[in-house]
């Protein structure tokens, strides 16, 4: 497969480049695609679900960054912390290195790993990858504002498995893919082993995988970082909604939903459901969709996994990844786990 040739920018001082991968679902897609399939799969289930990559248009994305802002929500705070205190040990244990970062956001953490590579004096790229193709572009003119004169960019707009499968040619001395801000755990152990699976096979050998994994502690301190008090986490919930009805002639009403979130502790998930509060019938026109959801019935959005290190150490080794470095705070609520493919 190869990207389709669409930059969505000129690149000021060609230093940018931003390519629209062919199956992509961000919100620049105006046409129903293959990948509505998931929706009517998930809508038309005995048990409705939806994929968490239907959060993130335009405004679920914004939300998103305030929800990582939020006093509740540690995973942001606590990574970050750790990305302070060991982003130079980071550097100096895969030498220069260019950085893939898979739902790479507004990079606000990949900064950190920015500037220690920046001491190495030696060249910078990054290529991000993320389903927002606003988000992409008002990031990457930010970091090229920062890094002037030594940073270029060739940002991926689409979903991670195509973008694992289309990354450029290597222009630096080796490669770093970063999965980072707990977003494993956003996928079931299938579709983990899965994923993993395609780093591994995006990844020569030498080159490294740097995972941000939410590490399993206290009930209480999980559920409250997913029913924020100023009601973030809910809005960035029922956004999924608005997206759906613009993506496909919907007419959700998500006045008509609430937001859910719970921990499964059999699991080891936080489990975030949008509950229907009245007997109500949807219509996705675009999809020649009608779905009927009873009071009270919920629709499995998203679901974020905690983790157990070793576990996932050994899940990395089966994939034929070799943990070399595992960075965490003092409370053991993070991890970041430096691989290596062998």
């Amino acid at each position: 497969m190869t990207p389709a040739n669409c930059d969505r920018t000129a690149p000021p001082t060609a230093r940018l480049r931003l390519i629209t991968l062919p199956d992509q679902t961000s919100e620049q897609a105006g046409d129903p695609d293959q990948t509505a399939q998931d929706v009517i799969a998930g809508l038309t289930r005995q048990a409705k679900t939806l994929p968490p990559k239907y959060f993130y248009d335009q405004r679920g994305s914004e939300l998103f960054e305030q929800i990582c802002q939020l006093p509740e929500y540690y995973p942001t705070r606590t990574e970050t912390a750790i990305f302070k205190q060991y982003a130079a040990d980071i550097a100096q244990l895969t030498g220069p290195c260019e950085l893939v970062e898979l739902g790479s956001g507004s990079a606000t953490k990949t900064r950190l790993l920015l500037n220690a590579y920046r001491q190495q004096r030696r060249s910078l790229r990054y290529i991000p990858v993320d389903v927002s193709g606003t988000m992409l572009e008002s990031s990457s003119h930010q970091l090229l504002e920062e890094y002037p004169n030594q940073l270029t960019i060739h940002g991926l707009i689409g979903t991670y498995g195509p973008a694992l499968a289309n990354l450029p040619p290597l222009q630096l001395p080796t490669r770093m893919i970063l999965f980072i801000g707990s977003t494993l755990g956003n996928l079931n152990p299938e579709e983990c082993e899965e994923f993993l699976a395609q780093v591994s096979e995006a990844l020569a050998p030498g080159q490294y995988f740097l995972l941000g994994l939410d590490l399993q502690k206290e009930t209480g301190v999980i559920e409250a970082a997913y029913n924020d008090a100023q009601g973030v986490t809910a809005a960035f919930n029922l956004n999924m909604l608005h997206h759906l009805n613009w993506r496909f002639g919907g007419d959700f009403n998500p006045s008509n939903f609430r937001h859910v979130a719970i921990y499964n502790p059999t699991d080891h998930q936080i489990e975030m459901y949008l509950e229907s509060q009245i007997d109500q019938t949807v219509r996705l026109e675009q999809l020649d969709l009608t779905v009927a959801f009873a009071a009270g019935e919920r629709l499995l959005s998203e679901i974020s996994r905690k983790f157990d290190q070793a576990v996932i150490g050994e899940q990395l080794s089966h994939h034929g990844i070799r943990l070399l470095h595992t960075f965490t705070d003092e409370q053991r609520w993070f991890g970041l786990l430096l691989g290596q493919k062998t």
